[in-house]
């Protein structure tokens, strides 16, 4: 059967699938994407001819983000690289590191400023200054795979979620472990997605076990679950307005939650899974108005 198509824009650069997408910051229509292609690309909406390839990597770009000032684009690959572009002027600014071998499961920028820090299969959390392309830290305690992770959004501390079941809060300077999250009333898989609240209070963790969990950032402790899920969890965003969670799982759901009541506010049903870090790319605007998936094959 023929695939109805509802989108007002297509970018066709990618020959295969899409694994990863952000739009910039300061200009919606600027887009980044990556792809198991090998490829990344900066492409802007409406405009066919502007567009570039980011080159570079030989393994999946399965991670890419902006920075805060959306100056600047990084992608990061399963490669174990991480290549930095200027986004005026198209030119790669360096390339970051990490162990070799080892590729990134995630990138996120500080809130406000160029750091990078990066999730990786060596079970670390990597850090780089990437206006003098230098890395700075690592934070190791996991003992699998680090698979998701952020700076909270007043950009005082790192917080990551792993393969080993376990949420690690970290100092970015000392590079610390402040709190260990696991064992009973938390996780009893891995971890797959996070979010951390505006007021950099609370993270949100789902898991391949079905749960989502509610983490104060302060105490580590666990203080609350989303339940309604049965299957693996695979995205979580948060609203930059409201006290609402969305939760998108491989068992065909989104849920969107009342945070402070821990209670359903709506389900929508989808035909396939919903996920970020497969086939799909889950874009929430800040007040949760629009949902846009953005897919590829």
């Amino acid at each position: 059967d023929e695939v109805e198509d509802h989108s007002t824009y297509a970018f066709h650069g990618h020959t295969d699938e899409v694994f990863a997408a952000a739009c910039s910051p300061t200009d919606a229509s600027l887009v980044i994407s990556g792809g198991k292609d090998d490829r990344g690309f900066l492409w802007r909406i409406g405009s066919a001819q502007d567009f570039q390839e980011l080159t570079g990597h030989g393994d999946t770009v399965c991670t890419v983000a902006f920075s805060s000032d959306g100056k600047l684009v990084a992608c990061g690959s399963m490669d174990g690289q991480i290549n930095v572009w200027n986004t005026a002027t198209r030119t790669l600014q360096g390339t970051l590191e990490g162990s070799s071998g080892s590729g990134f499961e995630w990138l996120r920028w500080h809130p406000r400023g160029n750091l990078i820090i990066a999730g990786s299969e060596d079970c670390n959390v990597w850090m780089w200054n990437a206006d003098h392309n230098a890395f700075l830290n690592t934070f190791a305690g996991h003992s699998s795979t680090v698979t998701c992770g952020d700076f909270t959004p007043d950009g005082k501390l790192i917080c990551s979620g792993s393969d080993d079941a376990t949420l690690r809060i970290w100092e970015p300077k000392s590079a610390q472990c402040r709190h260990v999250v696991r064992g009973h009333g938390y996780h009893t898989q891995g971890l797959t997605c996070l979010a951390i609240t505006p007021d950099s209070q609370s993270i949100v963790s789902g898991s391949e076990d079905n749960s989502v969990h509610i983490v104060s950032i302060n105490s580590g402790q666990v203080v609350g679950s989303l339940v309604g899920h049965t299957n693996s969890i695979e995205c979580i965003g948060i609203s930059s307005r409201y006290n609402w969670v969305a939760t998108g799982s491989i068992d065909r759901t989104l849920i969107i939650w009342d945070l402070a009541r821990q209670a359903i506010r709506s389900t929508c049903e989808h035909d396939v899974s919903v996920e970020i870090n497969l086939h799909f790319c889950f874009i929430i605007s800040p007040c949760f108005c629009e949902l846009t998936v953005i897919g590829g094959v």
